[in-house]
């Protein structure tokens, strides 16, 4: 209850109860004047006196209803973005089926590598966070603003070694995904928090694959990124020396990883159904890298605009109590009061 600019009324036992005990207090304030005009000429009391008490009441009844001063406060805060990059590294992202832009008959992995490096431009102010996958997930880069440090993770990823690899397993950076992610939330609560998955969507691991779903509560968007064809090729054998693949090309002999049903280099090809999939899960959006087409355009480009870094601005009102004028009031009516008593008792003697 506002009473004059920059100030309110806020009772400190609550509206409810400061206004039953102010209302007494008032009952008490009026009813002693009453019984002064009644009493007169049967007490010494003077007009002065019943003035005084009925201010004390008067006062009290203020200090319940608790006066305060008003100010505000206002807080800025930036929204950050923050992007998470995950790659898949398993054997059949070797394969050279893909494409991107004007690059043709590239490796799956070197368009997911053209891919980071045209993240970093789209999104100029965000943090960056990256991640590969093949057995398992790992977090090579935690969160940093630092574009060329990611440009140097995308440039070193290089397909897990064949003799490492159980096999495809979408799921595999999930656990790291969600445990990164939540604490980022946590930490920082403002800030929006995208994913860009890269893989090729190849499932071949006995196991089932576990839901995406479980991001959702921590993701403001995801992009599920395909890379490679529906004709597929085959898949080289990755070698374990350092360097990326196209540092060590796979030899002749014994070049192809083969089928183990039919003896023959098997073929991996892209499966657009899981990826898919997978965007779905994610409440986001499937697209696939191929010839002529880059992130500078679609979803992504319309998400940079979007999710962009802002200041936002926040006002925040502040009450403090301002009873104490009230208490030294109260105290020069209660010392009065008592000089008054001790004069009157001494002429009574």
């Amino acid at each position: 209850m506002n009473i004059l600019n920059g100030l309110t009324l806020s009772p400190s036992l609550g509206w409810v109860g400061g206004g039953i005990l102010a209302s007494a207090l008032v009952i008490l304030a009026i009813s002693i004047p009453i019984a002064h005009h009644r009493a007169r000429g049967h007490t010494d009391a003077g007009t002065l006196s019943m003035v005084r008490r009925t201010a004390m009441v008067l006062v009290l009844a203020l200090m319940v209803l608790t006066p305060s001063s008003v100010s505000q406060t206002t807080n800025r805060a930036i929204n950050a973005t923050d992007v998470y990059i995950a790659v898949d590294v398993t054997g059949s992202m070797s394969v050279k089926d893909a494409a991107y832009g004007d690059h043709t008959g590239i490796s799956r992995l070197e368009a997911a590598r053209l891919a980071v490096a045209d993240l970093t431009s789209a999104y100029p102010d965000a943090s960056f966070a990256a991640l590969r996958f093949g057995a398992s997930g790992t977090l090579d880069l935690p969160l940093t603003p630092d574009d060329r440090a990611v440009g140097n993770w995308a440039r070193g990823l290089r397909t897990e070694p064949t003799s490492q690899s159980t096999g495809s397993n979408l799921d595999a950076p999930l656990d790291q995904l969600v445990l990164s992610m939540k604490e980022t939330r946590e930490h920082h609560p403002d800030d929006r928090i995208l994913l860009y998955l890269i893989t090729d969507g190849e499932q071949t691991s006995n196991h089932s694959r576990r839901s995406f779903s479980a991001l959702r509560a921590y993701l403001d968007d995801a992009f599920v990124l395909g890379t490679g064809s529906s004709e597929g090729g085959r898949i080289p054998v990755s070698p374990d020396s350092l360097g990326t693949d196209e540092e060590n090309p796979p030899t002749e002999a014994d070049q192809w990883v083969n089928d183990p049903q039919t003896g023959q280099p098997g073929i991996s090809v892209m499966d657009e159904k899981n990826l898919k999939a997978l965007a779905d899960e994610m409440s986001g959006s499937y697209e696939h890298l191929g010839q002529g087409r880059t992130l500078d355009s679609g979803n992504t480009a319309k998400a940079s605009k979007r999710y962009r870094v802002t200041t936002v601005t926040k006002t925040r009102q502040h009450v403090t109590p301002l009873v104490w004028p009230l208490t030294l009031v109260e105290a020069a009516l209660l010392i009065w009061e008592l000089a008054d008593w001790i004069r009157t008792s001494r002429r009574l003697l």
